[in-house]
């Protein structure tokens, strides 16, 4: 017997690179919450997810993209790094009247750099086409990212279009219109230049576990024998010339994994170029803030500053 299509069904080929979002779950305080949306898909990978959390109110609010850590080669949008509650982290954002968008992106290994930077600024443009949806403002949109994911929250900051690398870092996955700029920048202890970083000692992996050298995994290659794309990599290369956000960096003096001297370099390159920066050190904490006595403080003051800069 024929079958029939239900009246306005659609089955278009090539079907849209993303899935648009549908009815939120509504949870006693009002909080909205759209889980495991695709936001971008490529075919042979994984599809991109994000969660969207937004607050109850009258009207659109402000968003954050919160972008996971884990080296490039691991870690996924709903877990925060152990040291960071989940609860502290979103709680925190929602009761300053921020949307949480918290997305995964592709692994080194999955895709090289830059696939990670061309998934970032997807969700971006995600976000802002379903802005209505979602009851966030598209024009008040800022990144936090912590360890790999804040340099890559680093350089959404930093490229543009008509930057050093041009379109090429903007990508054309998932939502193809629409620009990506953002309006401010949280980087908790994230690479900001390679080259110098090739000659630090990486920690080993856990016994019988052997971790792939994380630079060599984003850049496809040993970036000694690559250094331009090293520098395309790094978001230092992209502040001279540029109008930068306001950026926040926050990173532990005694991190042997990604030197505080990183955030340094940062901080002071974009003071140069005449931008908002505070570098704020966590005196003798480690990666992830490991030894700092707490970490609520560090929190409190990244949401309080994404609030001030995007209008909760």
């Amino acid at each position: 017997m024929p079958q029939t299509l239900p009246a306005g069904l659609d089955l278009g080929w090539p079907p849209p690179p993303y899935q648009a979002p549908v009815a939120p779950v509504v949870a006693e305080n009002g909080v909205r919450h759209f889980d495991g949306v695709t936001y971008a898909t490529t075919p042979g990978y994984r599809p991109r997810l994000l969660d969207v959390h937004v607050p109850a109110s009258d009207g659109p609010v402000p968003a954050v993209i919160w972008i996971h850590g884990g080296a490039w080669l691991d870690g996924d949008r709903r877990n925060p790094p152990p040291t960071v509650p989940v609860d502290l982290l979103h709680g925190a954002a929602l009761r300053a009247g921020l949307a949480l968008v918290s997305i995964d992106y592709r692994h080194s290994l999955e895709a090289p750099f830059p696939a990670q930077l061309h998934d970032v600024k997807a969700a971006i443009r995600y976000v802002r086409q379903f802005a209505d949806t979602f009851g966030i403002d598209p024009e008040r949109i800022g990144v936090w990212g912590e360890s790999a994911g804040g340099h890559l929250a680093a350089l959404a900051g930093l490229t543009r279009p008509d930057g050093p690398a041009g379109e090429a870092l903007e990508g054309s996955v998932g939502v193809r219109d629409g620009h990506t700029a953002v309006r401010a920048v949280v980087d908790w202890y994230g690479v900001s230049e390679i080259a110098s970083l090739l000659s630090h000692p990486l920690p080993s992996g856990p016994p019988g576990q052997e971790f792939p050298n994380p630079f060599t995994a984003l850049l496809g290659g040993a970036p000694a024998e690559q250094p331009e794309l090293a520098r395309t990599a790094s978001p230092v290369t992209y502040v001279e010339g540029a109008t930068p956000p306001p950026f926040l960096l926050i990173h532990g003096t005694a991190d042997k994994l990604v030197p505080y001297s990183q955030s340094e370099v940062l901080a002071e390159a974009l003071r140069s170029a005449g931008g908002e920066v505070t570098l704020q050190p966590v005196d003798g904490a480690d990666h992830i803030f490991l030894g700092a006595p707490d970490v609520t403080p560090i929190v409190t003051a990244s949401v309080a500053f994404l609030a001030r800069h995007l209008g909760a």
